[in-house]
């Protein structure tokens, strides 16, 4: 097993995954967001957010399908509203 400090590490990573899915954060975002702010190295937090899918399996197929869901559904929202703007910017002429 790897020395105390790497296990510390991999816990540190573990809970900042976990603080990344409460705020419902795609893998990719929480890569981003834990390089950016915690300087966790990618490959590590990948390597971690794997593991914690193969643990997890049941949790992970269901947490992605609601992130791709609220995905789509934003862009959806995103397009009406350029639409709507686009129909009131018409009316205003």
């Amino acid at each position: 097993m790897g020395s105390p400090d790497s296990v510390e590490y991999i816990r540190m990573v573990h809970h900042l995954i976990e603080e990344c899915i409460v705020f419902k954060m795609n893998k990719e975002e929480c890569m981003e967001a834990l390089t950016k702010h915690a300087n966790v190295n990618p490959i590590i937090a990948s390597t971690v957010w794997k593991e914690l899918e193969k643990e997890n399996k049941e949790f992970f197929e269901d947490y992605n399908k609601e992130i791709e869901e609220r995905a789509s559904s934003s862009a959806e929202t995103d397009e009406s509203s350029e639409t709507s703007q686009v129909t009131d910017d018409a009316s205003i002429n």
